[in-house]
């Protein structure tokens, strides 16, 4: 029988997402022929060597990675906050937001496509994820990046690894790293109230629109008391109109912060991981239920 060596194993893994052990032992079985342990982790597993790439990745890491004036601040999803731990998964996380920065990405599928080596899994950083898959059993993927390489300064901030903020300035380290820390605590939408996505306004223009028409007052204050809230959703949400986290008065906006500290934002970039991701809700005691049934049936 020939031997059954460990890129037989990661390729069998990468194409199928079973387990590593499970790869091994089908080629063992299929005398290292890689089509029949495919047949054989199909007929053994059922669907599960494949379901790895159909599920839900709502938990993860956000990373960044910075080099002067060039940073780059990236998000890679995976299923469990356990695998979110994981030593491999960092690593991978990492160097993906150092491939952004140095290398300079178009989008995901250029990233992906980047040489990689990791955990004897390559030559690209998509082999790495792919082989990942398999060793740690769970789905990951990397879901997005910003990178900065426009000639200002980056500060970033990490809150744990769940929350991530670069901010592009000129001027102050300290108040940009305090402008940072801000994003993470009160999450703007915008820099500035010019820059609120339109969706959002429109949206907000609606709620107090409904809220204004129940109020039974006469057009010309509804429309007032429209304005009025749409205004106030604008303050709330962009950057330079908030109230600075740290203001000891609980008045200073952000903006007068940063013009006290003779420092301009030019732009920031907020991760949350998961954010707007479905995410799976397990009943587990149904679960639990469903595989004894499973094994009984067996």
């Amino acid at each position: 029988m020939p031997a059954i060596t460990a890129s037989m194993v990661a390729a069998l893994r990468a194409k199928t997402d079973a387990p590593m052990m499970e790869c091994k032992k089908a080629l063992t079985e299929a005398d290292g022929d890689a089509d029949r342990a495919e047949e054989i982790l199909r007929v053994k597993l059922g669907n599960k060597a494949g379901k790895a790439a159909a599920r839900v990745t709502a938990e993860g890491v956000v990373a960044a990675s910075v080099d002067g004036s060039t940073g780059a601040l990236v998000e890679v999803n995976c299923e469990t906050d356990f695998v979110s731990k994981n030593e491999s998964f960092l690593a991978f996380v990492k160097a993906a937001a150092d491939l952004v920065a140095r290398s300079n990405p178009a989008d995901v599928v250029a990233l992906s496509a980047l040489p990689y080596e990791q955990d004897g899994f390559g030559p690209t950083l998509e082999d790495v994820r792919k082989g990942l898959i398999g060793k740690i059993g769970e789905n990951m993927s990397i879901r997005r990046f910003k990178r900065y390489a426009g000639g200002g300064s980056l500060a970033h901030y990490l809150h744990g690894t769940r929350i991530g903020v670069m901010v592009e300035y000129a001027g102050d380290g300290v108040a940009a790293k305090d402008v940072a820390m801000h994003v993470a605590a009160m999450k703007p939408a915008a820099l500035s109230q010019a820059d609120v996505p339109s969706d959002l306004v429109d949206k907000e223009r609606k709620i107090a629109t409904e809220k204004a028409a129940e109020s039974g007052k006469p057009a010309d204050i509804v429309a007032k008391m429209v304005e009025g809230s749409v205004q106030k959703f604008l303050k709330e949400v962009s950057l330079l109109n908030q109230v600075f986290v740290k203001a000891a008065d609980g008045k200073q906006t952000v903006e007068q912060m940063l013009k006290g500290a003779g420092t301009q934002v030019k732009g920031f970039t907020l991760y949350v991981v998961g954010e707007g991701i479905e995410k799976k809700v397990d009943d587990f005691a149904a679960e639990v239920a469903a595989q004894v049934a499973a094994a009984k049936g067996q």
